[in-house]
């Protein structure tokens, strides 16, 4: 079986769009300095793209004060990569 390198976005500020996300699972769009995340499906949309539905958004270094602990939450792995991350 092939990979699909297309996700097609349901959902989220990127609903309806198309982008290439190579063989990730979780896929991440920086919009205003906040991280969208999209989880790929097993759905296909036509021929040529991978579902992958939007699972929220998140601050790059993490959680916010105030709600919970920013220490004690995960940051984006691709904030992470970036140099972006919080202490966790």
């Amino acid at each position: 079986m092939d990979t699909k390198t297309n996700a097609y976005l349901v959902g989220g500020p990127c609903d309806g769009s198309s982008r290439d996300a190579g063989d990730k699972a979780l896929l991440e769009v920086e919009i205003d300095g906040m991280m969208h995340r999209y989880i790929r499906t097993t759905k296909q949309h036509g021929t040529d793209a991978t579902v992958y539905n939007y699972d929220g958004m998140v601050a790059p270094d993490g959680g916010e004060p105030g709600v919970e602990d920013p220490a004690a939450r995960v940051a984006s792995p691709k904030a992470d990569s970036e140099g972006h991350g919080g202490t966790h």
